[in-house]
């Protein structure tokens, strides 16, 4: 049997599934379309359509996540194509292109706050329907500051990794990229799971940083 808190985490996943990562990677094509770049458009994925951006993989992670019940999520869409040679903008523009996911999902995560807010401060006495909705958004919440915080850390896959490189000087970017590029995941994964003091790096910053957040959106 599941408890009421894995329920509600997974129907919030379900959600993100259906919204949340198709929201994340259209706002990456948009963004791109805009700037010069019809890459995303010619593949199809200037889309809202949840089946286009699915990552079986990434998917089945957000929901084992839910499973673990550490409050901490983490999952995946289909990477969206973006080629920066096509950017008006240069370096700057991929930036620009790199954190629209991000923002998307800290716009997503701000506007189920607000739900979640009207909902507590005009339903006295919520009904079952009320209360399992209001853990729901919390949930949803939850997932889209997570994912904001994860996808700008600076290292490549990462959202971030295009973000920092775009303010760094060429010399340096043309120094460190390779290095990151290849050693960026097991770089990710050494600080989000092995322990140090009994705690991980996603742990100590990333879990304070998104309940930080998370709280501030949606009050006490």
């Amino acid at each position: 049997m599941l408890d009421d808190r894995t329920i509600y985490a997974l129907a919030a996943v379900a959600i993100f599934l259906v919204v949340g990562f198709p929201v994340h990677e259209f706002a990456h094509a948009f963004a791109a379309y805009r700037l010069g770049d019809n890459t995303a458009r010619l593949f199809g994925r200037l889309t809202l359509n949840p089946m286009v951006h699915l990552d079986p993989i990434g998917a089945i992670v957000l929901v084992a996540s839910a499973f673990l019940g550490t409050g901490f999520f983490i999952g995946w869409a289909k990477p969206t194509p973006v080629n920066p040679a096509m950017l008006r903008g240069g370096r700057r523009s991929d930036a620009i292109v790199a954190a629209a996911g991000p923002v998307s999902n800290l716009l997503m995560a701000t506007a189920a706050a607000i739900v979640l807010r009207i909902l507590v401060a005009v339903v006295d006495v919520p009904s079952e329907p009320i209360a399992f909705a209001a853990n729901v958004l919390l949930f949803f919440v939850y997932i889209n500051v997570a994912l904001f915080i994860f996808n700008l850390v600076p290292i490549p896959p990462l959202d971030g990794s295009h973000v920092l490189f775009a303010f760094l000087d060429p010399r340096t970017v043309w120094k460190v990229r390779p290095f990151l590029q290849q050693w960026g995941l097991m770089i990710l994964l050494v600080a989000m799971l092995l322990p140090i003091g009994g705690q991980s790096l996603g742990g100590r910053v990333i879990g304070p940083l998104m309940d930080g957040i998370a709280t501030l959106l949606v009050g006490a």
